[in-house]
């Protein structure tokens, strides 16, 4: 079959299987030949006792064991075997910045497809949350590559009601889903203020990744004179002289300003940060990311 004779959604599947392979043979390739999983995560579940030795950490005696009278034992633990991920999406107006096919938001969404399908090969429990200021699509976890052509197709069908962005009530709402310790991939362009202390919550409950997503356009703003800038997500329209020196410096320093904030947030809690440009190659570095993650047993 050609391409040309795929539906759309087919032919996006096969586009995301494509970066798929793409991702796991360089990360087999880098590990020679150990790589486990994509999601390697901190999760530990219990798994036996054994008897104290020195230098093992009191907390971690089994007081009711070692109540019984036949020695000092501590617990010990394994890597929970079924790893739950949850995906969550910041699909305000804001994500519509970027060329046609390569906005904020659709490289967004191909990167959560992506990890549906990756999810469904290692048979780890997926689900999504996408959020504006409000809740726009949940798919609670689950298992299998039903499931993750069912997120596939709902995300990318996905029209959001609201335009506006909320951060810290959608990380708050992800919060009161999650019923276990969790990896939590929080992909936004994070053009939005007080959301720390709900992503430190985050970050201290459950293993966070956070993927920041920037387009060049926000960056450097085209010098086209006197012209009509629209916020879409206030609806507001003001006409702004774009080659103005004071506006340029004010736009580039509103840029990095923001760029910045994420990166100190996730340095001070020792949180994955990995920022994404539109026009870049975003397979590479999430190949990268989970490499390190499989290197250091989890968590940065």
């Amino acid at each position: 079959m050609n391409t040309v004779d795929l539906t759309p959604l087919q032919q996006l599947i096969r586009k995301l299987r494509q970066m798929e392979i793409r991702i796991i043979k360089t990360v087999d390739a880098q590990l020679q030949g150990n790589f486990h999983s994509v999601f390697k995560g901190t999760g530990l579940e219990f798994d036996d006792v054994r008897l104290y030795q020195y230098g093992d950490e009191v907390r971690a005696i089994d007081w009711a064991v070692s109540s019984k009278g036949h020695g000092t034992f501590v617990k010990t633990y394994k890597e929970e075997r079924e790893q739950s991920v949850l995906l969550l999406l910041d699909v305000s107006a804001s994500q519509q910045v970027g060329a046609a096919g390569r906005r904020k938001l659709d490289v967004g969404r191909e990167i959560c497809g992506l990890l549906a399908l990756a999810a469904a090969r290692q048979d780890a429990q997926l689900g999504i949350l996408a959020f504006s200021d409000q809740k726009e699509l949940y798919l609670a976890p689950g298992k299998g590559i039903r499931h993750a052509y069912s997120l596939i197709k709902r995300l990318f069908e996905l029209t959001p009601r609201s335009p506006r962005t909320a951060v810290g009530p959608g990380i708050k709402q992800a919060l009161g889903m999650l019923k276990r310790r969790s990896i939590v991939l929080l992909i936004s362009d994070f053009i939005d203020t007080n959301y720390e202390r709900e992503l430190t919550m985050l970050a201290r409950k459950h293993d966070l990744i956070v993927l920041q997503l920037l387009d060049k356009r926000e960056r450097e703003f085209p010098p086209l004179g006197i012209v009509p800038l629209h916020d879409q997500e206030t609806g507001r329209t003001m006409w702004v002289n774009t080659s103005a020196e004071s506006f340029r410096a004010r736009y580039r320093a509103t840029y990095e300003q923001n760029r910045e904030q994420i990166g100190q947030i996730c340095r001070r809690h020792r949180t994955e940060f990995l920022s994404i440009a539109t026009d870049a190659d975003y397979v590479t570095q999430l190949a990268s990311l989970f490499r390190r993650r499989n290197q250091r047993g989890g968590r940065a």
